[in-house]
């Protein structure tokens, strides 16, 4: 299981925003992952003051992710190269790249976003 940027955030700050569907995919995983972007999402948008609800959390968000339980993904050159190919109409690079990495991983992707429907990983939300 991969969380999209947006999830990992509610499982960070525990936000009630997580559905319980994805709270109980979350708790029943194996594995819960996600791709190392997503931190680079969060800090960039901290500080193009973006997302302010996240700046106290983002100089520890890697340690705070782990203490989770939630295994942060590395980029590798594959993956990035499959993100630049995906036949996707989708051009957030972010989440191209979040995609890439669950489709290179064989995992369902947790996410309120519909935009990853159709590109062929299951979304749970």
């Amino acid at each position: 299981m991969l969380l999209d940027t947006g999830p990992l955030a509610m499982v960070i700050i525990g936000s009630a925003r997580l559905t319980n569907t994805a709270k109980d995919a979350i708790l029943s995983a194996d594995r819960v992952t996600v791709s190392a972007i997503s931190l680079y999402e969060i800090g960039q948008k901290v500080r193009l003051g973006k997302w302010p609800e996240m700046e106290p959390f983002v100089s520890e968000l890697e340690r705070l992710t782990l203490e989770r339980g939630v295994e942060i993904l590395p980029l590798t050159g594959s993956a990035s190269l499959r993100a630049s190919l995906l036949e996707w109409s989708h051009r957030d690079p972010f989440d191209r790249m979040i995609a890439a990495v669950a489709l290179q991983e064989g995992v369902a992707v947790v996410s309120p976003d519909a935009a990853f429907d159709g590109i062929g990983v299951s979304r749970v939300w």
